[in-house]
């Protein structure tokens, strides 16, 4: 399986265990194949030293007895799934009962091994269960990925208007539960036809791809920006107050405005008209009415002939028809 994320060849160093024993000879029995094979193995004793190193070392096997006087290993086996869920646990006892093996195996170890084993055979098993350690963490990164793809525009890597709306719903629930301001900036590129007629469509994209860049490089981490459908794009600012969007959505149209926009023989100087609005305290809105209000401010700016900011102002709202991004919308000179 090829990916970004790699997990063959791993060093055996980088690999902990845990050895859970409450007999000193027994854990040296343990420990000592281990350490052969070159793994960070560590032993404890007591089912107090366990639970430390399992929550500050975090090991990727934990193996412990069954038998052990001083702990249950069932409670501590519990103990460890409730912690760490992805943690592979391996029984080694003296009790080789078959209604013994079935209940550990049952209560959510990964595997059972009987006394006496043999040391190689308990290195294949430790083996066994990074491989499947290894393609859960496999899994995980492709199902990472998988949702990036699924909630990006795959042009300009900003966020898509469905996974948008999702993270605006969320952040003005928690505005509301905290006493916060939310605020959405809309941005449109003037004149973007332009673009297409004076040059082919690959350069069209081209400056897309590179607006997406200029509006990563303006927003925090907390911020969410997104493409909202063609030459439009919407960022919701976090915490931001009037004056804080304001410069923000100054700085963006100021970084357009100087940027050249150049791609082989092909080079253009372009500039976005920007509208924002900013939740009222005790206004319960939805996010679309409050995306509504900055595609009104953003209207504004544009009547008023471009390249510049406007925000909502609530007495001079007007009715403006809104047409969703996946209708498009029919701008003979944007």
């Amino acid at each position: 399986m090829s990916s970004g994320f790699e997990t063959s060849n791993k060093h055996p160093k980088s690999r902990r265990i845990l050895v859970i024993d409450d007999d000193p000879d027994s854990l040296e029995i343990l420990l000592e194949p281990l350490r052969w094979e070159g793994y960070d193995a560590r032993g404890v004793t007591t089912e107090g030293e366990a639970h430390k190193l399992i929550e500050s070392w975090i090991p990727h096997v934990v193996i412990l007895d069954w038998m052990a006087q001083s702990m249950a290993g069932l409670r501590v086996l519990r103990t460890i799934r409730e912690r760490l869920s992805h943690v592979s646990c391996v029984f080694v006892s003296e009790n080789s009962h078959t209604e013994a093996i079935i209940e550990a195996l049952d209560s959510g170890a990964d595997d059972y091994i009987v006394k006496p084993f043999v040391p190689l055979e308990l290195l294949a098993r430790i083996r066994s269960q990074l491989r499947i350690r290894d393609l859960h963490e496999q899994l995980l990164y492709a199902n990472d990925k998988l949702k990036e793809l699924v909630d990006t525009d795959d042009l300009t890597n900003l966020y898509n208007m469905r996974s948008l709306y999702q993270r605006l719903d969320f952040e003005m629930e928690r505005a509301r539960r905290f006493g916060r301001d939310v605020c959405v900036v809309m941005m449109d590129m003037d004149y973007f036809k332009t673009v297409n007629d004076g040059h082919d469509h690959l350069f069209g994209s081209y400056v897309l791809s590179e607006v997406g860049k200029i509006i990563r490089a303006c927003t925090r981490n907390i911020d969410i920006p997104a493409r909202y459908g063609g030459d439009e794009f919407l960022v919701v600012l976090t915490e931001t107050n009037h004056e804080g969007a304001m410069h923000f959505c100054e700085r963006l149209r100021e970084n357009i405005e100087k940027t050249t926009f150049r791609n082989g023989e092909d080079s253009i100087k372009l500039t976005a008209s920007v509208g924002f609005a900013i939740t009222v305290p005790g206004e319960n809105i939805g996010a679309k009415e409050l995306v509504r209000r900055a595609d009104h401010a953003l209207y504004d700016a544009k009547r008023r002939g471009r390249n510049q900011v406007c925000h909502y102002k609530p007495e001079d709202n007007k009715v403006v028809e809104i047409i969703p991004p996946s209708l498009g919308r029919k701008k003979s000179a944007s």
